[in-house]
């Protein structure tokens, strides 16, 4: 299987590209972020003329969450155990739920993605709530391992955090002040991680970012920041045997900020002997 992950920052404007992408890069898996639309504006179309089933949650021009898929998905759920929601001026447990996760099973293989939220400002309501969707999302995460630890699951997408100073190039990003780069937030991406998961990409592919800011000259000054990543468990990590960044997206008519970032699974076993071994 030929997973990937990619914020398009909407998904209208740049169907296109993304189409066109998946099939010169023979895409199985495409787990979407930032669609900006709801289900019923999704355009299907160019996916299924290629050959992709879709499922979309989105709820209006913010957020939304795709995976389209060349193999048949099954058990498709909009949220995860305890995900939190969030509503400006609101508190308490019953805010309502943001789309922002979308879970599928392909293949045998459990397959999310997720956008997480941005944070905004360190004093910010929104700063609170990422923190506690991270930490319900590594819950889960543990839930999920307990009940089965040989589940092949990965959680892919726009995580919103830079967890080291390698994955940060942007100088206007400031220790101590900003989102992204705050120590709560690294802390968070990190018992995500210790909850049972392996960023796969990184062994791999240890330098490169995939989102360079619009404004200031960041994509060709390369002052970007690496926030999406594909998360696996043991046994989707142990299946991993190639992984690249796409930078090249970055680049023409109407890019997104984001790239892709993508990864090959083998779930061959026995009867690939001879391929490299990555994870052990």
């Amino acid at each position: 299987m030929r997973l990937a992950t990619w914020n398009v920052n909407s998904i209208r404007a740049r169907v296109v590209r993304t189409v066109d992408w998946m099939v010169r890069n023979d895409v199985d898996v495409l787990a979407m972020q930032e669609i900006k639309c709801k289900p019923e504006q999704f355009p299907l179309a160019a996916f299924e003329d290629a050959g992709y089933e879709v499922v979309a949650h989105g709820h209006n021009q913010w957020n939304g969450v795709a995976i389209a898929s060349r193999l048949p998905m099954s058990d498709v759920q909009t949220s995860f155990a305890g995900m939190p929601g969030f509503a400006k001026g609101m508190e308490g447990p019953d805010q309502p739920l943001e789309a922002r996760a979308l879970g599928a099973l392909i293949d045998g293989v459990r397959v999310w993605s997720l956008y997480t939220p941005n944070g905004r400002g360190i004093d910010d309501p929104h700063y609170l709530y990422k923190l506690d969707w991270l930490g319900a999302l590594a819950q889960h995460t543990r839930d999920e391992l307990a009940k089965n630890p040989d589940l092949a699951m990965a959680l892919v997408g726009d995580f919103n955090v830079a967890p080291t100073d390698e994955d940060m190039g942007d100088p206007s990003f400031i220790p101590g002040v900003s989102t992204h780069i705050s120590a709560p937030e690294r802390e968070a991406f990190a018992n995500l991680l210790a909850a049972g998961l392996t960023d796969v990409v990184r062994p791999l592919v240890p330098n490169g970012f995939t989102f360079w800011d619009y404004k200031q000259l960041r994509f060709p000054r390369n002052e970007g920041m690496r926030i999406d990543f594909v998360l696996g468990t043991h046994a989707l990590a142990e299946a991993v045997t190639g992984a690249s960044i796409h930078r090249d997206e970055r680049k023409g008519e109407i890019p997104s900020d984001h790239v892709p970032v993508m990864v090959d699974l083998d779930f061959g076993g026995d009867d690939d002997d001879d391929m490299p071994m990555i994870f052990g």
